[in-house]
């Protein structure tokens, strides 16, 4: 059983915990499915699931086990979220992202802690409009980027004296592309499609500067293949405002299989899908069949001054789609999920800030990879 802390960080006091706690889940999609089997299977949450679809959200909360309820919930009547919210201890959001403001108005009317994942920059801010009226914390881009690899990034520079670059490059791509894209759908087609089409943060000579997304095209080899990375938006976070100043270079870059780039650059901007994104919308569910044989590939790079050296620290890992609870997962549902598990495992055992914005940067990479989520990045 986790103990529960009261009080400010830094002066937190320890409580006797309740056997359980109560978490809200908004979104019975991919995501949301893993993150209900991770925190329902644990023995330490009682979940209620809501879902446009109230049958989906029944269903899972079925597979889940006894301690979860499946709820049909309106964004457009929002009494419809009071059985899902009112007394719980935190609501997770795996809605899509443009339904994040509101989820997290309704945290702060229910007093609950709020998690999402977000990687959406202006999302995030009109979510973190509400940090001031409320009492728990909100803590935005919980997965896997901005999330895991920027708890990775902190780590890599923790101990160095100066950071000259930060490079940081996440890929979800099929085990086993058989199209001209070399892709497959393997998460949010909206989240996919905002990435390629928004302008993309960076701190370039030491300053802060927006870049075009898919536009600094580089090759890279991780576990011995060979990739192809370039810019995309919002997988930073908010790490350009936390290292502004401390580092002369750093970037964020989607991994995908060599030509993907192509032919990307060809739909947005000579084709001009970035003006009618519903298109494209429609496109890739007609033509990209989704795919749970998957891999997440994670590279990130430090170089700096340590010990009064130049060197470079890195973290590269390839996730494969695996076996859990008896079911095929696929590595982009078990990495994102377990970022935001590990988060809310942490926050609730009192090692992250009980109020207010939290960062990714805040959470500390030992505390997560021992965690029983964070585990699988290990």
């Amino acid at each position: 059983m986790m103990m529960r802390f009261g009080g400010t960080e830094g002066e937190r006091t320890e409580v006797q915990a309740p056997a359980m706690y109560t978490v809200a889940i908004l979104g019975a999609g991919k995501i949301g499915r893993m993150v209900a089997y991770f925190l329902g299977r644990s023995g330490d949450y009682t979940l209620r699931i809501g879902d446009v679809s109230g049958e989906e959200a029944t269903t899972l909360a079925g597979r889940v086990g006894a301690a979860a309820t499946g709820h049909e919930v309106d964004f457009d009547q929002p009494a419809t979220l009071e059985p899902v919210l009112a007394g719980a201890d935190a609501v997770i959001s795996c809605c899509p992202f443009d339904c994040n403001p509101f989820i997290a108005e309704q945290a702060v009317k229910y007093d609950l802690h709020y998690l999402d994942l977000t990687e959406d920059i202006e999302t995030t801010r009109k979510v973190l409009a509400f940090e001031e009226q409320s009492n728990k914390a909100l803590i935005p881009q919980c997965g896997l980027a901005p999330g895991f690899i920027t708890i990775t990034a902190m780590h890599l520079i923790k101990r160095m004296e100066e950071v000259e670059s930060l490079k940081m490059r996440v890929g979800a791509l099929p085990r086993f592309p058989s199209n001209m894209l070399k892709y497959n759908l393997t998460w949010s087609t909206e989240g996919l499609i905002n990435e390629y089409a928004n302008p993309c943060e960076a701190i370039r000579d030491g300053k802060h500067v927006m870049v075009e997304p898919l536009q600094g095209f580089e090759e890279l080899v991780v576990d011995g293949v060979r990739y192809e990375a370039f810019n995309t938006s919002g997988g930073l976070g908010s790490l350009t405002q936390t290292m502004d100043g401390k580092v002369s270079n750093l970037n964020y870059k989607s991994i995908r299989y060599p030509g993907h780039n192509k032919f990307m650059r060809l739909l947005m901007n000579e084709l001009r899908m970035n003006r009618h994104q519903d298109t494209l919308k429609e496109i890739f569910e007609r033509a990209l069949p989704q795919t749970f044989q998957d891999q997440v590939v994670i590279y990130v790079s430090a170089i700096g001054k340590w010990q009064g050296d130049f060197v470079e620290h890195t973290y590269a890992r390839t996730v494969l789609h695996q076996e859990i609870y008896g079911e095929n997962w696929s590595a982009i549902q078990i990495t994102t999920a377990s970022g935001i598990c590990g988060v809310l495992d942490l926050l609730l055992e009192g090692k992250l800030p009980q109020k207010g914005f939290v960062r990714q940067e805040d959470v500390d990479y030992e505390a997560f990879a021992n965690n029983r989520f964070g585990k699988y990045y290990a």
